[in-house]
């Protein structure tokens, strides 16, 4: 009898913390981001608040704690405005944090006739719905580092989101325990690699990308930047924690040798690899398992610039 009881626990033990995000789920989020509805989600708009409303909601839905304040949404000026970044926190077992971000933002519509919806689905829905996935994946279970999921704004307006966020003191407590951040931007599309492939921007800067691929599961590998030429590094949100000398790269899968949706409107769904998406996101998952403070702490070279 003891042995029965031992092994039903061992069985609920498994299905509680098998992790696996669904296909179904990656599509929910990100079609739901990258909707009509959202008219682009350009900051300053109805749609682009609404899209914090929802991010939030899965935030919450995925038993986060708020990063500052009693919301996951925090505020910043934009233009005497207030707009929005979205931030929650995973506690595990250490106060080591690592960081998970993207920008929701996206560059509204246009005056054409026909379909005028910039839906930003790959320009970053696909970002954000990876995070997201992230938070999915560890919603039962507690990872040795802790984690920071943020959701930037403003990111298409030179980056306004990140910036303010990285200089609230309210977060500076994560920041001083910040060990890398992972900045995902455009990761809808098969990569020049191949499936379950990433780039890393900057990768001649730090050696975040060599501890990682020292243990990333199935298959899942971090390529150097293909277009290191185009500084892409000092171009998106997560410069933003480099100038606070925090290793923070992006990743992304975007063959600009072959993508024609780049800020145009047919950034919609029909241009998203879900089974792709979904397979980076459980392999992010399974290989951020393995990882610990003792055995993954990236340094940044001499060949940065921090200004």
């Amino acid at each position: 009898m003891k042995k029965l009881a031992y092994l039903t626990l061992s069985l609920f033990s498994i299905f509680t913390f098998a992790q696996e995000v669904s296909k179904e789920r990656v599509h929910t989020v990100l079609s739901t981001l990258a909707s009509d509805e959202m008219k682009g989600r350009e900051i300053g708009t109805p749609e682009n608040e609404k899209a914090a409303q929802y991010i939030a909601k899965l935030f919450k839905e995925n038993n986060l704690e708020y990063c500052t304040g009693k919301s996951f949404l925090v505020p910043f000026d934009y233009n005497g405005k207030k707009a929005y970044n979205v931030c929650g926190i995973k506690k595990g077992k250490t106060d080591k944090y690592l960081a998970f971000s993207g920008h929701f933002d996206h560059i509204g519509t246009s005056n054409k006739s026909g379909d005028n919806i910039y839906n930003g689905a790959d320009d970053d829905a696909s970002g954000i719905t990876t995070l997201v996935g992230i938070s999915d994946y560890f919603k039962d279970t507690t990872p040795e580092f802790s984690m920071v999921f943020m959701a930037f704004n403003g990111e298409e307006k030179g980056m306004k989101g990140s910036k303010a966020i990285a200089e609230d003191k309210n977060l500076d407590k994560i920041y001083n325990n910040l060990t890398a951040l992972f900045n995902f931007e455009m990761v809808a599309t098969e990569s020049q690699f191949g499936k379950n492939a990433l780039f890393m921007t900057g990768d001649e800067y730090s050696d975040m990308d060599e501890l990682f691929n020292q243990y990333a599961l199935n298959n899942l590998k971090i390529f150097p930047d293909p277009y290191a030429s185009q500084n892409l590094f000092y171009r998106s949100d997560n410069v933003s924690f480099v100038k606070k000398k925090i290793i923070a790269h992006s990743f992304s899968s975007a063959d600009m040798t072959k993508i024609n949706h780049y800020h145009r409107e047919n950034d919609d769904i029909n241009v998203v690899d879900f089974d792709n998406l979904t397979q980076i996101i459980n392999s992010f998952g399974k290989t951020l398992e393995k990882l610990n403070p003792d055995n993954f702490t990236p340094k940044y070279n001499d060949k940065v610039k921090f200004n």
